[in-house]
């Protein structure tokens, strides 16, 4: 059951009044079953509790008007004034990361197509070499797209690639320069220090992280190793369409206090809209 059914649910029919504390329990529950990670439903709660110190009773339409304005808060907090489309830094190199199932290697065709549909001109690098399946997607997505990719074979210096993209993107004077990467898991130190070097070799202008929002706390702890070990900008957070319970964008934006530049709500190239809190909280209370 999702997130918006849950909370609809919460009263089970009752007209009645519940205590804040009641309805704090309840909510607990809510938010934990629907993919907010514990820290964040620990917070929305002591937010929520704040908002009526009194502990007078409430009836189901002033509670969810509470919840709502927390959770819209904490969307807010992860909104970005950044515009893709103004830099005027040529090429702009953005760099992707993130581990194999995040939609990462999609994501770098959609955000080319993006770009494309708003007179950008782009190239991309096939720099996950360790996978021949990544970048033959690729390079059907540039196919699709009439966007050069710049590969090399598999097993490769994923560096390398990094390294020609950006050159071939500054001779021909393009607008950005699109980078892949190998879905690294975050416990393998080898291949994490191979991420380093791509980034240090490419020098990114923006590096952003692909998350699963089906991942639910699979994602938060993926984005802490990333964090930690390479650093990122922003994220893009895939699946929000297949995601059932709903809950895991909350603890994404709450925990990171980085930018949400897109959503990811399907596989074709054009089902990735910017990011906006306002559509994900009407999706929930509607």
């Amino acid at each position: 059951m999702s997130l918006r059914d849950k909370l609809k649910g919460i009263f089970g029919g009752r007209s009645d009044l519940l205590k804040v504390d009641e309805l704090a329990d309840e909510f607990f529950n809510i938010l934990l079953e629907s993919d907010v990670s514990l820290e964040t439903t620990e917070y929305i709660l002591r937010e929520f509790r704040k908002a009526n110190e009194q502990n007078r009773k409430m009836d189901r339409d002033e509670a969810i008007r509470i919840l709502k304005g927390i959770l819209s808060k904490i969307l807010d907090g992860a909104r970005s004034d950044f515009d893709f489309l103004k830099q005027d830094r040529k090429p702009f190199i953005v760099l992707l990361i993130g581990i194999n199932g995040t939609g990462k290697t999609t994501t770098v065709g959609k955000l080319s197509y993006y770009l494309l549909k708003n007179g950008k001109t782009v190239a991309m690098g096939a720099s996950d070499t360790f996978r021949a399946g990544a970048i033959d997607q690729l390079r059907i997505h540039g196919e699709n797209l009439g966007v050069r990719v710049i590969y090399q074979g598999m097993g490769s210096d994923p560096s390398a690639v990094a390294f020609d993209t950006i050159e071939h993107a500054r001779a021909r004077k393009l607008d950005y320069a699109i980078i892949d990467t190998a879905g690294r898991m975050q416990t393998n130190r080898n291949l994490m220090e191979e991420m380093k070097k791509i980034k240090r070799i490419s020098k990114p202008d923006l590096t952003i992280l692909t998350v699963d929002a089906m991942a639910a706390n699979d994602a938060i702890e993926q984005a802490a190793t990333f964090r930690k070990e390479i650093g990122f900008d922003g994220l893009i957070v895939n699946k929000m369409d297949t995601d059932a319970r709903g809950g895991a964008i909350f603890s994404i934006a709450h925990q990171f206090r980085k930018p949400i530049y897109f959503i990811g709500v399907g596989q074709g190239m054009d089902d990735m809209i910017p990011y906006d809190p306002g559509m994900i909280i009407e999706k929930i209370f509607s």
